[in-house]
């Protein structure tokens, strides 16, 4: 045919001879260069490790602009490369769906499986994905960031109220009711922070619109 983006060849014979030659490639998802455009634009580098040829991996990891990539790594080999960039003191995301995939995502800090991935590769996950969208990943991590903003946020405000509260009620300047109610309103104020979450949007996605 006329494509000859770069692909990995199947050959197929007999004991006597050769029947024919197949050529097999991926189509990328039509959301995967947003995907790796937000996750850069939030400073997280993308990283892609292939068993694939090294042609084929380099053509792919070029259209979606991913600076670092490495073709024709085994399993074992992706698990290590994981470890190596963890001793170098970076927190890794593995985002796999294969069984090939599996060590690392066990060795990665996060593990985030891709919606349709082999059973092994998502009971290894610490995020299964339900669709397979690269943007899901952003997703994941976006919602993720946002709850542990509440989290601090949350603790913050509940450790200022115990610094003023406690010196104050042990005092004798907030009656028991008036110290009731103000920790009733903590409560309340909380919650209320936890709430705001609800606000949180998913990334747009341009393929499906």
């Amino acid at each position: 045919g006329d494509d000859i983006r770069p692909s990995t060849a199947v050959w197929v014979g007999s004991s006597s001879q050769l029947l024919g030659v197949f050529r097999l490639s991926d189509e990328i998802r039509p959301d995967s260069a947003e995907a790796i455009k937000l996750l850069k634009a939030a400073n997280i580098k993308p990283t892609l490790l292939s068993g694939d040829n090294t042609s084929v991996v380099t053509d792919v990891a070029a259209r979606l602009g991913i600076e670092t990539a490495s073709a024709e790594v085994l399993p074992e080999d992706k698990a290590k490369y994981v470890s190596d960039l963890q001793q170098q003191g970076y927190m890794v995301a593995m985002v796999g769906d294969g069984i090939n995939d599996a060590p690392a995502l066990a060795t990665a800090d996060i593990a985030i499986a891709m919606g349709g991935g082999s059973d092994i590769a998502i009971d290894t996950a610490s995020i299964a994905l339900i669709q397979p969208s690269p943007l899901r990943v952003v997703d994941a991590i976006s919602i993720s960031k946002a709850t542990y903003a509440k989290i601090k946020q949350n603790l913050f405000w509940a450790f200022l109220y115990n610094v003023f509260a406690l010196p104050l009620a042990a005092s004798g300047q907030l009656t028991p009711i008036i110290a009731g109610a103000a920790m009733a309103l903590s409560s309340v104020s909380v919650v209320s922070n936890s709430l705001l979450l609800r606000r949180w949007r998913p990334h747009n996605r341009k393929s499906q619109s």
